[in-house]
């Protein structure tokens, strides 16, 4: 490569080859699942097959589809990487049907096997569906590193009424997940770096990041009072939709920053903490990088406010850390700041001062707002 060749900034977007969304397309799977392959692997802990694993089953059958269910392990880590490969080398098609750990996992068996995948998930927790990379964690874990792929999945299968029976909780947190989305684009944008694809964010790629936040500060609430009464509204799918494809396709060609290196810092930790979701974590590390990126007050507050009303952790007594010492908040720093990590996509550098400083200042804010909506209520 010249050195022309090696300076030259590209603008890449990059998505899955076939998105499908509506109330029981779980029964259409085989339907969508057969144009790639006749003999599956699915993947899926116990709890979701005995929930909808009869109906899968059913589907693929009906669709001449040979499979054999393998139970997923808990762990998004390499050796339940491999473990799975073992067991698939005769598929065709890898299918991931569960949360977003499960999905990560069975995107990493497809890319060992070399076979298409299909991905299903049963709740709207993340923005993981979508995306040609996984999150790898350690068999205890603890964040590892992102593992790229050369491509998306083939097909994302989106069941809203099986999502509406999940509980409130996992859609608020995709929504906390999905909140970061155009938060961490925008200061990829600023600085120039680059988004998950390796290239430069698309004024596409950038539009669906603020259609995604929009669409979640003005239905996000109402779709999870939906998800309460388990049932589906349009306020529902297009959060749904938010969650997972509009925030995965931002995520991955907009790119990550602060948010989601604040929630890896989080895995070093011991505890409680580890009893939260994905998204749960990432909503403190969004409000983590909007005091680093020195957002007014007012603005601040509008993702206070959605996130209180949506359950959703904003003091560090919330995250299981309310004796937390800055030594181990240093530790959190200190992992966020690691080479490699998305937090140096910001356009300027810090410390692990700084980082300890602006988590402290979260507390502090959140704290205070909270006590003014008390005192407010009681007017």
């Amino acid at each position: 490569m010249s050195a022309a060749q090696s300076t030259i900034r590209e603008q890449v977007f990059i998505s899955p080859g076939r998105y499908v969304q509506g109330a029981h397309a779980i029964q259409r799977a085989g339907h969508h699942i057969a144009r790639l392959g006749q003999s599956a692997l699915i993947i899926a802990d116990d709890f979701v097959w005995q929930m909808a694993g009869q109906v899968l089953a059913q589907s693929l059958e009906g669709s001449d589809i040979r499979f054999e269910y393998a139970r997923f392990g808990g762990e998004a880590s390499g050796h339940e990487i491999e473990r799975l490969v073992a067991l698939g080398e005769q598929a065709l098609v890898v299918v991931g049907f569960g949360g977003g750990k499960t999905l990560d996992t069975a995107k990493g068996v497809a890319d060992r096997l070399g076979t298409p995948c299909a991905i299903l998930p049963t709740t709207a927790s993340t923005d993981a569906p979508t995306s040609a990379l996984s999150v790898i964690y350690t068999d205890e874990g603890v964040f590892e590193s992102y593992r790229f792929y050369d491509r998306n999945p083939d097909l994302v299968l989106v069941d809203t009424q099986l999502i509406a029976q999940a509980p409130p909780r996992f859609l608020a947190s995709g929504i906390a997940d999905a909140m970061a989305t155009w938060v961490e684009a925008r200061a990829v944008i600023r600085s120039g770096a680059s988004n998950m694809a390796g290239g430069l964010p698309t004024l596409l790629g950038q539009t669906i990041g603020e259609k995604c936040e929009q669409v979640l500060f003005e239905q996000g609430l109402l779709a999870w009072q939906a998800n309460q009464a388990g049932v589906v509204t349009p306020a529902f799918e297009a959060v749904v939709e938010a969650n997972t494809l509009l925030s995965g396709l931002g995520f991955e060609s907009g790119g990550l920053a602060a948010a989601h290196a604040i929630h890896n810092g989080f895995t070093a930790l011991h505890g409680e903490i580890h009893e939260l979701t994905h998204g749960e974590k990432v909503a403190y590390g969004t409000l983590t990088q909007l005091v680093l990126d020195r957002t007014p007050q007012a603005e601040l507050e509008r993702y206070l406010a959605l996130y209180v009303a949506l359950g959703l952790p904003v003091t560090l007594e919330a995250l299981g850390l309310a004796k937390v010492t800055d030594s181990e908040l240093t530790r959190v720093a200190e992992t966020a700041l690691q080479q490699g990590e998305s937090i140096h996509n910001l356009a300027y550098t810090l410390t692990p001062d700084d980082i300890v400083a602006a988590l402290r200042a979260v507390d502090a804010h959140a704290r205070a707002f909270i006590a003014r909506q008390s005192r407010a209520a009681g007017a």
